[in-house]
């Protein structure tokens, strides 16, 4: 029976996940429930007052939607949360917070290291090590050259600071233009997004996913880049266009991507990206580093103690952007 003194928190995880490390510290403070879909979360909802979401993909909470009589905040363990963007939760009063802040670093160090891999041609020098061929070649200077991070936001920030630090030049798109940034030479405004794109050397996608940004990098977007220019998606994967992407790379739009994030994940063994040699690819691991599932418990405790106290929560997400701003 539900101690009518202590709140009730559901963690909806995915599928055979483990629950999260650290989560049982706050079992003294509250009832902790445990969902891992549509079914089990039907059961877990009523009188359920707080959620914490690790699963970034899951639909679950919009098909048992209905079953949230007494819902008041739900902390999302992800820096997207399109997933969580359904239009009841939209419309209702419950409060959504994210993960921002927790990933932003090892994210940006993931793009310093595709733009070097890049300029210095490590994915050609791994190809001739495996075949033990010794293949002397020049590579490219980054130093002066044009970053455009589409998105401006904590995680752009911290790859504008990062490219910045070794004599590149960061420029950003965000929705609007900003007069000064201390971390970029300039951030634009959306509506020049296609100029800006032009001048790039390497162009990072650091947005989330909003019904704006779905599909913002088609042919288009590709036709507008220099031929020598490398696109870096480390945001979301429907952002990009695959097809016209693959048409882009094929064609000499632009010299090559790399790929963190993808429209189908996880990514089939017979796609056409495999086999590309001017693409680099992981499995949606930019932000994940050593420790990271602990760092996303404590960052949803220190949250749980402010709502307990009904004080202010932090990261909380402007549901009609999508984003926490």
């Amino acid at each position: 029976m539900t101690d009518s003194h202590k709140p009730v928190v559901t963690v909806l995880t995915a599928p055979n996940e483990p629950a999260p490390p650290g989560i049982d510290t706050l079992m003294d403070q509250a009832e902790v429930r445990f969902a891992y879909d549509e079914q089990t979360l039907r059961h877990t909802l009523p009188g359920t007052d707080a959620m914490m979401v690790t699963d970034f993909r899951t639909d679950a909470l919009e098909a048992a939607w209905p079953a949230a009589d007494r819902l008041k905040w739900i902390h999302a363990t992800s820096a997207g949360v399109d997933a969580l963007m359904f239009q009841a939760l939209i419309d209702s009063d419950v409060i959504v917070t994210n993960a921002r802040g927790i990933f932003d670093r090892t994210i940006a160090e993931y793009v310093l290291c595709s733009i070097l891999m890049f300029a210095k041609d490590f994915p050609e020098s791994l190809r001739l090590q495996t075949k033990h061929q010794w293949k002397h070649r020049d590579t490219e200077r980054i130093e002066g050259k044009r970053v455009l991070v589409v998105g401006a936001g904590s995680i752009g920030r911290q790859i504008g600071k990062l490219v910045k630090a070794i004599g590149m030049h960061p420029h950003g798109i965000a929705r609007s233009a900003r007069e000064s940034d201390p971390d970029f030479d300039a951030v634009h405004g959306n509506e020049v997004l296609y100029d800006q794109l032009k001048d790039a050397d390497f162009v990072v996608i650091a947005a989330p996913l909003t019904p704006q940004t779905e599909g913002l990098f088609n042919s288009r977007a590709f036709a507008a880049m220099k031929k020598t220019a490398r696109l870096i998606n480390i945001g979301r994967g429907p952002i990009v266009n695959t097809e016209a992407l693959i048409k882009a790379l094929d064609n000499g739009e632009i010299a090559g991507a790399a790929l963190d994030v993808f429209e189908e994940e996880p990514l089939p063994e017979d796609h056409p990206l495999w086999t590309r040699d001017n693409v680099i690819m992981t499995p949606h691991m930019a932000g994940d580093f050593i420790g990271w599932h602990r760092a996303l418990t404590e960052q949803f405790l220190k949250n749980f103690e402010l709502w307990s106290q009904g004080r202010e929560l932090f990261n909380v997400v402007n549901k009609k952007l999508g984003y926490a701003g």
